[in-house]
C-alpha cells in the first residue's frame, strides 16, 4: 500500500507548532506560570545564548516538528483507510491519541520520576494537545 502524503501540510504544520509555542508561553499567556515552575529565567537563557546556540535549538525544535507532523499525517492516512470517516475526523482522530498514548503518558511517567510539578505536567500536556491538534486541522485541511 502507497501512502500519501501531503509535503505541504506536513511543513505548515510544524512551522504551525512553533506559532503555537511563541503563544502558548509567551508571558502573557503561560510563560509566567512556566517559569515558575520550572524556575527558568527566560531573560537570562536568552542573553546566556549565542547565535549558534540558538540556530541549533530552533533548528533542532523544527525538525522534531516536522517529525511529529509526518507521523500524524502518516497515521492519519493509514485510519482514513481503515474506517474511511473524514480524512479531517481522522487526523484530528489521529492527533488525540497519539497524544494520549505517547505524549502525555510519557510526559507524566518522566516528570513524575523526575519530581516536577503536576501544574508543569499539566501546562506542557495541555501545549502539546493543542499543537498537535493544530498540525491536524491543516494536515486534515490539505489531505493528499
Amino acid at each position: 500500500m502507497n501512502v500519501d502524503i501531503n509535503g505541504w501540510a506536513v511543513l505548515l504544520a510544524a512551522l504551525s507548532s512553533m506559532v503555537v509555542g511563541s503563544l502558548w508561553y509567551m508571558p502573557a499567556t503561560f510563560g509566567k506560570a512556566w517559569q515558575r515552575y520550572t524556575g527558568v529565567d527566560a531573560e537570562k537563557m536568552r542573553r546566556s545564548q549565542t547565535s549558534g546556540q540558538l540556530v541549533w535549538m530552533y533548528g533542532s525544535v523544527f525538525l522534531a516538528s516536522l517529525v511529529t507532523a509526518y507521523v500524524v499525517a502518516f497515521v492519519a492516512f493509514l485510519e482514513n483507510k481503515a474506517f474511511s470517516y473524514s480524512f479531517m475526523v481522522d487526523a484530528l482522530d489521529t492527533a488525540f491519541w497519539l497524544w494520549l498514548g505517547f505524549t502525555a503518558a510519557r510526559l507524566y511517567v518522566h516528570d513524575t520520576f523526575e519530581g516536577r510539578r503536576k501544574k508543569l505536567t499539566l501546562l506542557n500536556s495541555a501545549h502539546e494537545l493543542v499543537t498537535v491538534l493544530v498540525m491536524a486541522l491543516i494536515i486534515g485541511a490539505l489531505k493528499p
